[in-house]
């Protein structure tokens, strides 16, 4: 078989291999903790799912627009103009299967040979993955820990070049839990005017906050008709599985997104679609819930992982990720995510999962029990006791 050519370009995300190793461990026998995988460990709302088997019972598993069902559109331009503090109308909103698809399609829809896109790293890594995939350069930003992982702007500004054709934006963030504040936002939008490109922003976390505010680059003057918005339902609803998200963009750009649906998926699961509008329009109690039981967990691992000799690690602002520094360990950031999950049965990301700039550091999620994670302390403390001392 003479596969494209492309194909040797496209990545992977490295938490579904690590799962799927540590679910084989678990077969053998094994006590493993899961702080690898990025999903909420709580149950979706009921009000949610009964929205979810109501339109499964009243027959509603029929194709729909692959744009989505205009209720859901209406709802979500309604969600994004009251967060954001922008009118949104429902013909610059796509629903697509899950979050991912809005990546795909726009670095899709607006990369190609000859021309660049800039794009966090570490970072989510089928930003760096789509970008190769579709021949465009990919052009690296270093988050680094003594910026708290946000962007040095000044650096980010000194990669763009006439080819700059996107950049890839994440905040709250993933894997580090970082938060970009107004001044980094505003600088990156004058930049966008200035040299005439896009923003992909990547907001799934924005509910997901912990300190101060969450502000979206669309809200500039001049810059929601140079933005796409990335959000879903995966992690505020805790609907990883319901495979539900959506892209908000100018009408333009949303045509095309639509034609790639319609060329890929179709649709989006009609039932899918109206429990998130149930997700929407219903009681908010149960997110509320999650973050504030997020926030207790933060702290719980934050504090613990700082008690740790070799081990340090940032406060996160956002998102229900850890970004441990483990050079003090003596140990680069794979061997020691191995390590871990092979002596301590605690199951967690590699820092170069997310890039090359995620060498000496490693991820753990930490949506699991607040049980679970001083658990998983123990056995990391006990693990790094037992490392050969330098």
């Amino acid at each position: 078989m003479k596969l494209a050519q492309c194909m040797s370009r496209l990545g992977t995300e490295t938490a579904f291999e690590v799962l799927a190793r540590a679910k084989a461990l678990e077969a053998q026998g094994r006590d493993i903790i899961h702080l690898e995988i990025g999903e909420p460990d709580f149950t979706t709302p009921a009000n949610i799912i009964e929205a979810g088997v109501a339109a499964l019972r009243r027959g509603e598993t029929h194709y729909t627009p692959s744009a989505g069902i205009l209720p859901l559109r209406e709802a979500i331009a309604a969600e994004v103009s009251r967060t954001r503090g922008i009118p949104v109308s429902p013909d610059e909103v796509v629903v697509t299967p899950g979050g991912k698809p809005i990546m795909f399609f726009t670095i899709l829809a607006l990369a190609e040979p000859g021309t660049e896109v800039i794009y966090p790293n570490p970072g989510f890594p089928i930003y760096e993955s789509m970008i190769n995939f579709t021949g465009a350069k990919a052009v690296p930003v270093p988050l680094r820990e003594e910026k708290d992982f946000r962007f040095d702007v000044q650096e980010l500004l000194d990669k763009v070049t006439p080819q700059t054709r996107l950049i890839i934006i994440n905040s709250p963030h993933n894997p580090t839990g970082s938060v970009l504040t107004r001044a980094d936002l505003q600088a990156i939008a004058e930049a966008a005017q200035k040299h005439d490109f896009m923003i992909l922003s990547d907001e799934i976390y924005i509910r997901i906050l912990y300190e101060g505010e969450h502000v979206s680059i669309a809200s500039f003057p001049g810059m929601k008709e140079r933005t796409i918005i990335l959000d879903g339902f995966s992690k505020t609803y805790a609907m990883t599985g319901w495979r539900l998200g959506y892209g908000v963009m100018p009408p333009a750009l949303a045509t095309q997104i639509s034609r790639l649906m319609t060329n890929s998926n179709s649709c989006t699961a009609t039932f899918t679609q109206y429990a998130g509008l149930e997700a929407l329009q219903g009681p908010q109690d149960e997110s509320y819930k999650m973050v504030a039981a997020f926030k207790e967990r933060r702290d719980v691992i934050v504090d613990g992982l700082n008690r740790i000799p070799g081990i340090r690690c940032v406060r996160p602002k956002g998102a229900f990720y850890v970004f441990p520094n483990i050079q003090g360990t003596g140990m680069k950031s794979k061997p020691f995510a191995d390590y871990l999950l092979e002596k301590a049965g605690v199951a967690a990301l590699s820092g170069t999962s997310f890039g090359a700039y995620g060498e000496g550091y490693v991820r753990f999620s930490y949506a699991n029990s607040v049980e679970n994670i001083r658990r998983a302390l123990e056995r990391i403390a006990d693990a790094v006791d037992k490392l050969p001392k330098a």
